[in-house]
């Protein structure tokens, strides 16, 4: 990775990234890239199970708290955190809402560009933000690199990172990351998300998993902890 690059992730509740891309995030920052992550929501209504536990619990102290959590776990891999609070279950992106997505692709102009997969037939929200990625990187670019009476970006490459059950998902990942160097990071940022701590296991759990199926390879023992991505974006080369 070019020194400084931008990365821009979306993120449909205050934890999906937290679970799914934080090693990239904290690879990222660590190589010297800037990190943005864009929440659409707290997912305080859907995603908060932990927290509704809890009597006499308000819709605006789950906020207070996953806002909390959120920008603690950013932090935890170097990451800029910026909520839109759009609300959730169901997750909705109106054309305002979308002005400021946009405005996050035209303040950051990512180079790389991680978002939910297009299809999760167990979350509502997860297509939503999926799409809304999609397109705000599509207004954002204007008409692939033609002069434009707005501001445009270049195109930056764009992954979707692994849904929670991925084989339900037509989730097909191409590229692996090995985050063994910052998984100490990604269990920090995971322990940030006290109000979905149930998650933490499962997700240490999947990253082992790939890391063994990415012996098949070449990756040696050394190899811990991957993350797996799908491209959503053709790969320009000049040789193969």
């Amino acid at each position: 990775m070019a020194p400084r690059q931008s990365m821009l992730v979306v993120s449909a509740h205050a934890a999906d990234f937290v679970w799914r891309a934080a090693g990239a995030i904290a690879l990222h920052t660590a190589a010297g890239g800037t990190a943005t992550v864009v929440c659409l929501s707290y997912g305080e209504r859907g995603e908060s199970g932990d927290l509704w536990r809890e009597p006499g619990q308000t819709v605006e102290a789950v906020k207070t708290r996953r806002h909390a959590e959120g920008q603690k776990a950013a932090a935890e891999v170097g990451a800029d955190y910026v909520p839109l609070d759009l609300g959730d279950y169901p997750l909705e992106v109106p054309a305002e809402a979308m002005r400021r997505l946009v405005e996050a692709y035209l303040r950051t102009r990512p180079d790389v560009l991680l978002i939910h997969a297009p299809a999760d037939p167990f979350n509502p929200d997860h297509p939503v933000a999926s799409a809304a990625a999609v397109k705000a990187r599509l207004l954002a670019m204007g008409a692939g690199g033609v002069p434009a009476a707005f501001p445009t970006i270049p195109p930056p490459s764009m992954f979707a990172f692994e849904p929670h059950q991925p084989d339900q998902c037509g989730f097909a990942p191409d590229t692996y990351l090995d985050v063994t160097a910052v998984f100490d990071r990604k269990l920090a940022a995971m322990g940030a998300m006290a109000s979905q701590a149930y998650l933490a296991g499962h997700y240490r759990q999947r990253a082992e998993q790939r890391a063994y199926q990415s012996r098949y390879l070449g990756a040696g023992a050394e190899v811990r902890y991957v993350e797996a991505f799908q491209r959503m974006t053709p790969e320009l080369r000049d040789r193969l």
